[in-house]
């Protein structure tokens, strides 16, 4: 069914490997008229040696067939001392809205317990995506009473004149055998009237049933066609999933007639040989272009090899997780062949 395409952005060919990227994690799709522009956060080591991530971008030809070019600046700074996104962005998703490009960022920061809290940030861009600037230095969405850890990983949809958010909150942290706390974290769900201020109807949590307790669902992605939604994510369970196996990431898919219910569908597409996918398939962002979907996914070691590619007709995609399997009329998303790649 799925056409894999392989390692389309590798983050040791020529010419990426000249810009030292160390990571290109969660890839994130924005469909330009001449191109398909994907975000990516990368990192580097700050003052103190631990890594910080920020966001660039690679641009491809509509069918991902040439890499055109990679961004030599970051589109956002990291926020202030103190900041929830003082230590970094991942994932930035985007959408066009209107006269602008909005960005909804994934901020995260340390802390001293556990690794990292989590926030979800508005930005702008007025310059088509390649900078942003923040709207407010604080988060849109972040921890409460009812999700009361890690709030991230958005994926933003217009529908029908209705702004539709997909995230991630955290349940719990848990203490593996040896001491140290792992989080787990499932997918919810939110609408805004004009992508700013998000409602929380109460209703919107543990939209996808998990196979375990103790598992951890992140970066969902949406396309919705013939009003029939197909939410894309990744799966691994809270612990000992970092060294591959059936533990850690792996896809699955649900499917929704209203977006706000869902029915897990029994298997999503597996594809892993030897090599740079093998151990596990994760942060997934699926778009549609003309009639293809195109699914953008990282690999082994959370994206430290950079992100690969897989393809699929939309009426093949329609019909297969589809129970109907009507033909479709339009699809909406957030927008191995020959590869060349040019000297930018």
């Amino acid at each position: 069914m799925w056409r894999n395409r392989g390692n389309v952005f590798d983050l040791e060919m020529d010419p990426v490997r000249k810009l030292g990227l160390s990571f290109a994690q969660g890839p994130q799709a924005l469909v330009m008229k001449d191109r398909t522009r994907v975000y990516f956060s990368t990192r580097r080591p700050d003052s103190n040696g631990k890594p910080i991530s920020f966001i660039k971008f690679a641009e491809f030809s509509p069918d991902f067939t040439e890499l055109l070019n990679v961004s030599q600046a970051e589109v956002v700074s990291n926020g202030g001392l103190g900041a929830f996104d003082e230590h970094g962005i991942f994932p930035l998703n985007v959408i066009p809205v209107e006269d602008e490009i909005r960005g909804y960022s994934s901020g995260w920061s340390r802390r001293i317990s556990v690794d990292v809290t989590m926030g979800i940030g508005i930005l702008s861009s007025r310059d088509d995506g390649l900078s942003f600037q923040r709207i407010g230095s604080g988060p849109a969405i972040s921890a409460s009473p009812d999700e009361p850890f890690l709030i991230g990983d958005p994926f933003v949809l217009l529908q029908d004149g209705k702004f539709h958010l997909w995230y991630i909150y955290g349940t719990d942290w848990t203490r593996d055998s040896g001491g140290t706390p792992e989080r787990t974290y499932r997918i919810g769900h939110r609408e805004s009237d004009n992508g700013m201020n998000w409602e929380d109807k109460g209703k919107s949590h543990d939209l996808i049933a998990p196979l375990s307790p103790h598992e951890a669902q992140a970066m969902p992605t949406v396309l919705v066609s013939d009003g029939k939604g197909y939410l894309v994510f990744c799966y691994r369970e809270t612990f000992d999933f970092r060294n591959g196996g059936a533990r850690s990431y792996r896809l699955g898919i649900a499917a929704s007639d209203d977006l706000v219910s869902w029915t897990r569908l029994p298997q999503f597409a597996e594809w892993q040989g030897d090599g740079w996918d093998s151990q596990m398939m994760c942060y997934p962002n699926i778009h549609v272009r003309g009639d293809t979907v195109f699914l953008l996914y990282n690999g082994n070691d959370f994206g430290k090899h950079g992100f690969g590619l897989a393809e699929i007709p939309l009426g093949d995609f329609v019909r297969h997780y589809s129970s109907g399997g009507s033909p479709h009329r339009r699809a909406t998303s957030n927008a191995n062949s020959i590869f060349k790649t040019k000297q930018f």
